[in-house]
């Protein structure tokens, strides 16, 4: 039995190799080559297509420099400093306070109303978006690259739009700017916003002069500093996109794009944007407009990030007027309201701001149960502990025939101890009778490794469900876990918190990780120890290696993982004794305590 149990060990631990080299190279790495080749196959369209247009006129290839690709003056003021230097829009609705500089019509002012950043509501305010010539500068701009046929300027980053006296931009009460230019094209720019966080910008171009005029639009979401929270493998932090409707998801990191940019291929609808754990930004342009996506690191003057995106020139002739509107999203990536945009505005694959993973079609029905019983119950912890008994129940089959095959072995320990008597060193006779006696009893040696393989992507599911959601943000359970996204804050060094002094970090053991550890030990002692010293040793320190390592994890995770346990020896208990197999649990506990025979020569 026990040469058996270490062949469903290697099983599984060899499918776990296998996972994290599928996930932590392979995948990567065809991901680099299909960009590649989509890129080169878009710089071949490029040159043999043009562009059409909803919108009148004609396009043409695209002239001048996009904004940002040319050096940026370093931050070197505050925040207020900054704000107070600009003339500005105020922005005030139930969800989202800040402003919009008239320089460039930017959005670089956005708090969160919702979110704080700390469990403290009197903590201060997510800000998501800041002025350009701060530490933290962060911000979307939209506006247009004169053309060839234009000989008068085009609103970009530098241009002063007018607002009505004593404008506010409200979810009831949209800001109209204007600015007209030398050459008397109008621009009226229509900036409303709805309860959340979506910002319709809708521009309005004429053209009351004698000769034609063309332009190309662009917008652009720039950053001066990677997100502060610590990069988790588990969690996609940086550049992502749709580049056009039939498109899949794109998805770049903060390195990639520090080592090489990224040019998308042309395409109509969709959208790009620049994602961190919980708040994202993003663009979606015209929908009727080819648009050209890039990605960019740029190191002269401040250093900063940018996701872009600019069109053919399109040329407007005289007395005609076009209507061009895009979406901005900038908040948080609450999942429902996410999924309201992604319907209500037909945004192809919208609902993927959210990093649901590989296993999307799991992780996100599991959310969804998570959010039902969250609704009932009001408790996100509660919510965790009835969605892990139902993947339970779901499992049990699998499960059944998986403790089952575990409880059929350990029967059949006595027959396989008298083989071993009967062969000894002779292996191969030893295998064959083993083989006849499975045949004989009708098992097979590895029904109980499989069920367990299987459950692999949903639990995994869960665990990313609990990680990545922002509604698990300051969160409360009960007692003194009032954030399941952070770690237990109690510890077992300092008799959690009863004596009156601070421990290190890597020593904050805090109550959930032990009773983890105590559920972990409790579901190993199911089994007998392994006769082999080195398993025995693992077999014995696993638990606690598993309590400083999960000590930091959010308590969420580690709740579910110890109530997982629970559910899982209560589950095996059952099962073997309905197969008439011993409980060695308690048996194999005491053993640990009893003093071990001395051998005799």
């Amino acid at each position: 039995m026990e040469k058996n149990r270490n062949y469903f060990i290697a099983i599984g631990l060899s499918v776990v190799i296998v996972l994290a080299w599928q996930f932590l190279y392979m995948n990567p790495r065809i991901e680099q080559q299909r960009r590649a080749e989509e890129t080169r196959q878009a710089q071949q369209a490029t040159q043999q297509t043009t562009t059409t247009n909803a919108a009148p006129g004609t396009a043409t290839a695209p002239t001048g420099t996009l904004p940002g690709a040319t050096g940026q003056q370093a931050a070197t003021v505050s925040r207020e400093e900054s704000l107070s230097k600009s003339q500005r829009v105020q922005i005030d609705t139930n969800a989202v306070q800040g402003s919009i500089s008239l320089t460039g019509a930017r959005l670089d002012d956005i708090r969160l109303k919702d979110y704080h950043e700390t469990v403290d509501d009197s903590s201060p305010l997510i800000t998501l978006f800041s002025p350009s010539d701060t530490h933290d500068g962060y911000f979307t701009e939209l506006g247009y690259i004169a053309g060839e046929a234009t000989t008068g300027s085009a609103p970009g980053p530098s241009t002063v739009w007018t607002a009505p006296e004593g404008a506010k931009l409200t979810e009831t009460t949209p800001v109209v700017l204007t600015f007209t230019n030398d050459v008397g094209v109008v621009f009226t720019r229509t900036i409303a916003i709805d309860d959340h966080y979506m910002i319709t910008v809708t521009d309005k171009i004429e053209n009351p002069g004698q000769t034609p005029v063309s332009f190309s639009t662009y917008g652009r979401i720039t950053r001066n500093n990677k997100p502060t929270t610590p990069a988790v493998f588990v969690i996609h932090e940086g550049f992502l996109g749709v580049a056009g409707t039939d498109a899949g998801l794109t998805e770049d990191t903060y390195k990639n794009i520090e080592e090489k940019p990224v040019t998308l291929p042309k395409a109509m609808g969709g959208w790009l944007g620049i994602t961190d754990k919980y708040w994202a930004a993003a663009i979606v342009p015209p929908q009727n407009v080819a648009v050209e996506t890039r990605y960019s690191h740029f190191t002269d003057g401040q250093a900063r990030y940018q996701a872009d995106y600019r069109s053919d020139a399109m040329t407007l002739a005289p007395g005609q007027s076009i209507e061009l509107k895009n979406l901005v999203f900038a908040g948080a990536k609450e999942v429902p309201l996410v999924d309201r945009y992604e319907t209500q505005y037909s945004i192809p694959k919208f609902d993927r701001l959210i990093d649901w993973g590989w296993f999307y079609f799991i992780t996100k029905p599991m959310f969804k149960l998570m959010d039902f019983f969250f609704r009932y119950f009001g408790n996100f912890g509660v919510a965790i502990l009835l969605t892990t008994i139902v993947v339970k129940l779901l499992f049990f089959p699998l499960a059944s025939k998986q403790y089952a095959s575990m409880a059929n072995m350990k029967r059949m320990q006595p027959k396989m101890e008298e083989l071993k008597a009967k062969h000894g060193d002779d292996r191969m006779a030893m295998q064959q009778a083993m083989m006849a006696l499975y045949k004989e009893e009708k098992i097979n040696p590895v029904a109980g490794c499989w069920p367990m393989l299987l459950q692999i992507p949903v639990f995994f599911a869960l665990y990313k469900v609990i990680y990545v959601t922002i509604e698990m943000r300051h969160a409360p359970f009960f007692g003194w876990i009032h954030d399941l996204s952070a770690p237990d804050p109690t510890s077992l060094f300092n008799l959690f918190g009863l004596l009156p002094y601070d421990v290190p970090h890597f020593l904050m053991i805090g109550v959930w990780p032990i009773v983890m550890g105590i559920t972990m030990f409790m579901q190993m002692r199911m089994n007998p120890t392994p006769p082999d010293p080195t398993q025995a040793m693992i077999f014995t320190w696993m638990p606690l290696i598993f309590t400083f390592m999960l000590a930091s994890f959010p308590a969420g995770l580690v709740i579910y993982w110890a109530w997982n346990n629970t559910l899982s020896i209560s589950q095996q208990a059952v099962i073997m004794k309905r197969h008439g197999a011993k409980i060695e649990l308690f048996d194999n506990i005491k053993g640990l305590f009893k003093r071990k025979p001395v051998e005799t020569k």
